[in-house]
This record gives structure tokens, sequence and C-alpha cells, in this order.
């Protein structure tokens, strides 16, 4: 009997529409560690649909296709609505192999209130992933006493900063045009 799951896939599999699907591929090995479990390309450099295996997760993708539906890529839509959540053994060592990958850092790493070690970046095709490693054991209600002690923090006004002294302005010599209309002036 098939199975109505593929084998090693989970129950929601993320599918991206990129522009320049053929240059995310290989970003995503770079960065990610990607594996390409399948590919069906379209032409020269055009990919119609990739299966990627990062970590036990999959992750489908395809170029743009404007003409198919409306699902554009973060490129068309100048931004995303959705970002990738990537749990990892160290996200230290993910994040900085992203970054150097050509990922840009959205939010640096540091350790939240939630008991994650966590931080964002953006890939070159405008796809957000947020990367973590979780580093401690926390119940509901010490989730909800740090957060609730963070928002505080968030809320409560920086300190004051001791105002700077003014500098006194120098006068402001006259200018020429200025010297011409009182001289006009005297005169009439």
């Amino acid at each position: 009997m098939v199975q109505a799951i593929p084998e090693g896939v989970g129950n929601i599999v993320p599918y991206l529409s990129i522009r320049g699907a053929t240059k995310a591929i290989k970003f995503y090995q770079a960065a990610f560690g990607a594996e390409l479990m399948a590919l069906m390309p379209m032409g020269d450099d055009f990919v119609a649909h990739a299966d990627l295996k990062i970590g036990s997760s999959r992750v489908y993708l395809a170029d743009e296709m404007p003409g198919f539906g409306s699902v554009k890529s973060p490129k068309a839509l100048k931004g995303t609505t959705v970002n990738i959540h990537l749990w990892v053994e160290d996200c230290d060592a993910a994040f900085a192999q992203a970054v150097a990958a050509g990922a840009k850092v959205i939010m640096p790493l540091t350790d939240q209130f939630w008991g994650d070690r966590f931080g964002m970046v953006s890939d070159p095709f405008g796809h957000i992933w947020a990367i973590s490693s979780q580093k401690e054991d926390l119940t509901p209600e010490e989730v909800m006493r740090r957060s609730e002690e963070a928002m505080a923090k968030m809320a409560s006004p920086p300190p004051a900063k001791k105002a700077k002294p003014q500098k006194k302005s120098k006068p402001q010599k006259e200018s020429k045009k200025d010297k011409k209309r009182k001289k006009k002036g005297k005169r009439g």
C-alpha cells in the first residue's frame, strides 16, 4: 500500500517561491548544509521544483512563476510574510555559517527569556530564517514570568542622559549684499 505521506517528510513542508532558485539551492547547501533530494528543472537555469533536506526536515522551492497563480517571491513582494524557524544543535556555528555564505543579520544571536539562543538572518533571496538552539528546559510559568520581566524592561524608559551644554554661536559675518543694502539705506 502506498503511504499517504512520503517516508521522511513531515506533515507540513514550507514551499518557497524564489527568484533565482538555482542560486538559492547552492546558497542553502552552503549556508544550512542542505541536501538536494529531488530536482525538476524546466529549461535553462529554471527550477520547476526542488526538494531539499535540512537536518531532519524538508523544504521545497521553485522559481517564481508569475503566470501560474498568486505565489510571489519576497523580491516581488518587497518583503516576506513568513519566516522559517531552523532548530540546530549549535546555533552559533549555524548562524556563522549562514552569514559566511551571504546571509544578512536581521537579529543577532542572543540568549532569550524563553530559554533559547536565537537570532535571525535574511537569505539573498529575501526569506527570513530564525536560527535557534534550546538552552534551558522551562515550565510555562517560568517562561511567563520571564516574559513579563522582559516586557517590563522594554517598556521602561531608558535612563535620562545629561544634556550637553549648548555651544555659544558666533556672530554671523555680514554678507556683501547686506553691506550694499546698508550703504543704500544711509544715502537715501
